[in-house]
């Protein structure tokens, strides 16, 4: 299938975009966050004073009548996962930018500073169930397929099931991966699914969020559509008791969010469709170093 030029124009303008910061700024950051993720064995070598003995081969020690030690090396090479939420709630915003908009870019940027680290990186797009997976590998055209998936793909739903993408996962990844989910995370009963998938991988859970689902604006009486079930409702936004009621259901739900989420006991990093989009994810790797 042949993808629009307007997506591939998209995709290259993406990639202009985000050169810079993944050379100057994001990598660094990165490499040293992925620096090592595992030990692997190298090579024997004669034990010297103050080796530590649980690293003797015992074994080569009792043939050769030499004290031999194991030396190990790290394991550079990594495999990252942009876990995507694709549900209709992405396609909200009350700024210039929506919230697949952000998930786009800064999917793009870990992308990129993937390649820039030589490590692997795959996809999954995922709704109320897995629409789309990506197999990890390495490679500046691999980043560029993935990208213009995240603009092409049109899901069958829009609805949201978080555990079905991580059961997904859990059955389909073999070796430890870094996984960064990006999604809102309005859903429930996916809390046990992602504390399952994080005992076996890094999880990290990216949760983007917009400042009218904190407090609605105030733009008269309009109509108003959830974009995951394509209910239509009027609101009268100037009434202060319509906006203390949006205010404490928005709090209500947040709270719940946020209680899953300690429950799943995973990584969080809180991401925002206003202001640097790339700050708190920056500043998540120095928190990890």
């Amino acid at each position: 299938m042949s993808v629009p030029a307007e997506v591939l124009k998209k995709v290259k303008l993406l990639e202009i975009r985000t050169r810079k910061l993944v050379n100057n700024l994001f990598a660094g950051e990165y490499h040293t966050h992925f620096k090592g993720q595992g030990m692997t064995f190298a090579d024997f070598r004669e034990y010297v004073p103050g080796d530590d003995i649980r690293s003797i081969s015992w074994p080569l020690t009792a043939r050769t009548g030499k004290t031999f030690v194991k030396q190990y090396e790290e394991e550079r090479e990594l495999t990252m996962i942009l876990a995507v939420d694709v549900s209709g709630s992405t396609d909200f915003g009350s700024g210039e930018q929506f919230k697949g908009e952000v998930i786009n870019w800064l999917s793009a940027v870990l992308a990129f500073s993937a390649v820039k680290n030589n490590d692997q990186v795959g996809l999954l797009l995922f709704s109320d169930q897995v629409e789309h997976f990506v197999p990890p590998k390495k490679g500046r055209s691999h980043v560029q397929r993935i990208l213009r998936d995240l603009f092409y793909f049109r899901p069958k739903s829009n609805g949201t099931k978080l555990s079905a993408a991580f059961q997904h996962l859990h059955g389909i990844l073999k070796k430890r991966a870094s996984i960064f989910v990006f999604s809102d995370f309005m859903d429930e009963g996916f809390e046990k699914s992602l504390r399952v998938l994080g005992s076996k991988h890094e999880v990290v859970a990216c949760v983007v969020q917009d400042p009218a689902e904190e407090k609605l604006p105030d733009l008269g009486v309009v109509e108003v559509q959830d974009a995951e079930t394509g209910e239509i409702l009027t609101v009268d936004t100037s009434n202060l008791d319509v906006q203390k009621q949006y205010a404490k259901e928005m709090h209500q739900r947040k709270e719940k969010r946020d209680r899953l989420l300690r429950l799943a006991q995973a990584e969080r990093v809180d991401l925002r469709t206003a202001g640097d989009l790339t700050a708190p994810l920056i500043e998540f790797f120095r928190r990890r170093r």
